[in-house]
């Protein structure tokens, strides 16, 4: 699978309406303490050789300070020299909010199918999500959404859900349109009547 750039993804995902988080790629502590602007920020390392950033270390997150940032940009510079080439991105810090995901796989026999559940850590543990086929509309990403048990947490009301509802018609054509395999959008958090999508996977044969 070949992954899309992070930044060229952002600007994909954006032109179809979705939100994501600030995030440019630095190129050192003082570019990131540059972007941070006096803001909170993560720093992310971005290879295509390990995908799983948090399990392996290579995300520092809520780096509210100089200091913290300088530290972490060193710490992960020396995590990814196994990991060449690399490059490290720094985020903007979205706290709080509920983490949901959306995601996209190509199967062999059906085509395109449509995820959306939990996100985070929550995806393994509870397992809460509902799929379709592509392309979702309107009455199915409403099925989707009423489907999951945590339907209430995600879309406490009717223009959360109006906003959920919305953003899962915009991912499946996003999916559909671009020729590629699989689509990872984990986390998208859930905050203060809108979102933030901070983790984007865009993945072609």
């Amino acid at each position: 699978m070949r992954l899309m750039d992070y930044v060229q993804a952002q600007k994909l995902v954006n032109s179809y309406g979705i939100r994501s988080v600030g995030s440019r790629y630095v190129t050192s502590e003082d570019d990131a303490v540059a972007f941070a602007s006096d803001d909170a920020i993560v720093l992310k390392v971005i290879s295509d050789k390990q995908l799983h950033k948090a399990s392996h270390g290579l995300i520092a997150l809520n780096l509210d300070s100089e200091d913290k940032i300088r530290a972490s940009y060193r710490a992960l510079e020396k995590k990814a020299q196994q990991l060449l080439p690399y490059k490290i991105l720094a985020q903007k810090m979205v706290r709080g909010g509920i983490e949901m995901i959306i995601g996209g796989n190509t199967d062999p026999q059906f085509g395109k199918i449509l995820l959306v559940g939990l996100g985070g850590i929550y995806v393994e543990t509870f397992r809460d999500f509902a799929l379709r086929l592509c392309p979702v509309g309107k009455k199915d990403a409403q099925s989707m959404l009423h489907q999951l048990r945590s339907c209430k947490m995600l879309a406490p009301d009717g223009k959360s859900e109006e906003m959920i509802v919305s953003l899962l018609e915009k991912a499946s054509k996003l999916f559909t349109e671009n020729g590629m395999d699989e689509l990872d959008l984990n986390p998208i958090i859930l905050h203060d009547g809108t979102y933030d999508a901070v983790d984007l996977r865009l993945l072609s044969k």
